[in-house]
């Protein structure tokens, strides 16, 4: 009786919390005697606009089509004889079951004739990814936006892309285009420096660590120098006696600096830990696990370029995205989602996905400083071109360098958010290559997106 108990149990448990993860995996083939039964279902926008449907002949073959190309190819993902990405692969169980009307399913059965699959409802806006999409132009990087409030994602763009229309045609291609590397998602697999956006995760060690942080004070000369290391503001700048809302506001490098060669290591690694550095990530898609790599052993010189956001800090433009969201909403992060709901093929809803806390990654107190300071640096720091009339906006802007070969070579990041007394729209972005003549930055970007979403 017992075993038979057991048995049962695990039968149940199997069926609703295994089931799904085993029919995704790519080693499962009983996936082929789904797809001989049903034809995949399709994948929508929140607004029914369709992102990848199938169609099927006379002769009874199938084409999966993907309206869109390669606006949505890295989020969407394909379904080929190469193999499943994206959505594609995650909602692949959903997509191959059929909740039609079972008179229905009853009648195709008998007659030999396939079922439709369940149709996959994002999260995501067409019209806000397309604008992404075009505010990135030719540039490489990656974009993600999503709601603070509910962990929505809206949009997800990574550049440079491919057609999932031509997947199979051009694989050889794609696969070996290793300059470019367009089917790595940079936006969640991307592995970069945070440049200074990782002040924020500074600012709030030395705020954890210094009860009267509002009494710092640093008189910045345009450099620091420590022993034999020596740092300098972007182009030198003199920004003279700060605060640390101004050495946020102006991303001041040696104020972060001085802060870093007092920090605590155990406590900032610690800190870091709880924004999920070196830890798993809510996340449906395949990512790459953030490093933050200060310990015991770290010396001074890794401590000043660690603070500052250089160093061996690596992150993608998926975290930084969710740290900015637990800002954004008081400390909380909401566990990030791309399906709104499944329903079957005319519409009838099987399932829904509602918002839900992920985890607490920092007091109400500690993320209410941090957006005053965010606050701060677009209203009079390094991110006033989005001030404006239509919406608000916090942030902080970064640079990472790359390459001192042929001159010196970063990344351009932004991360913040928009209406800031009741947050909205949560942005990411991350631009390679800029050289400080040529290419595009972040904040420029983010500004073309945002206003394209507010003013339409």
């Amino acid at each position: 009786m017992i075993l038979f108990l057991a048995l049962m149990a695990y039968l149940v448990y199997f069926n609703l919390v295994r089931a799904k993860k085993i029919v995704n995996s790519a080693y499962n083939e009983r996936q082929n005697k789904f797809a001989e039964q049903v034809v995949r279902g399709s994948i929508t926008d929140k607004n029914g606009v369709v992102l990848a449907d199938t169609t099927v002949e006379e002769d009874g073959s199938e084409t999966r089509n993907y309206p869109y190309g390669d606006v949505f190819a890295h989020v969407v993902g394909y379904n080929a004889s190469v193999g499943k990405t994206g959505l594609e692969s995650a909602e692949n169980f959903d997509l191959l079951t059929s909740n039609a009307f079972f008179m229905e399913k009853l009648k195709n059965e008998f007659q030999d004739a396939k079922n439709i699959g369940d149709t996959v409802v994002t999260t995501l806006d067409a019209d806000l990814q397309q604008a992404v999409y075009d505010a990135m132009g030719d540039n490489k990087g990656a974009v993600v936006v999503m709601e603070a409030s509910t962990g929505k994602i809206m949009a997800m763009v990574s550049k440079p892309s491919y057609d999932p229309n031509q997947i199979e045609e051009q694989w050889d291609y794609l696969n070996s285009d290793s300059e470019n590397s367009p089917l790595l998602n940079r936006a969640t697999q991307g592995s970069y420096a945070p440049g200074s956006t990782f002040k924020l995760v500074t600012t709030l060690e030395y705020m954890r660590e210094n009860p009267d942080y509002a009494n710092y004070t640093y008189d910045c000369a345009g450099e620091i120098t420590w022993n034999d290391t020596t740092i300098h503001c972007f182009d030198s700048t003199v920004h003279g006696l700060e605060d640390l809302r101004s050495s946020v506001a102006n991303s001041c490098n040696s104020s972060f600096a001085n802060i870093g060669l007092s920090l605590n290591k155990t406590s900032y690694r610690s800190t870091a830990e709880d924004l999920l550095f070196n830890k798993k990530l809510p996340c449906v898609l395949d990512y790459s696990k953030s490093s933050f790599a200060v310990d015991e052993s770290t010396g001074e010189a890794e401590m000043m370029m660690t603070a500052m956001g250089q160093g061996n800090t690596l992150v993608s433009p998926y975290h930084m995205a969710l740290i900015t969201s637990a800002i954004a909403n008081g400390g909380t992060l909401m566990e990030p989602y791309l399906v709104e709901k499944v329903t079957n093929y005319t519409g009838s809803e099987i399932s829904k996905n509602v918002p839900k806390s992920y985890k607490k990654l920092m007091t109400s107190d500690e993320a209410s400083q941090l957006k005053e300071y965010m606050r701060a640096v677009v209203e009079e720091g390094t991110g006033t071109l989005l001030n404006n009339d239509v919406y608000t906006a916090a942030g902080k802007t970064g640079t990472a360098e790359y390459s001192m070969v042929d001159g010196e070579k970063t990344h351009s990041w932004f991360v913040g958010f928009t209406n800031v007394d009741n947050p909205e729209l949560v942005i990411s972005i991350i631009i390679e290559g800029y050289d400080g003549n040529s290419g595009a930055k972040a904040v420029p970007i983010a500004k073309q997106i945002l206003d394209s979403y507010y003013y339409r």
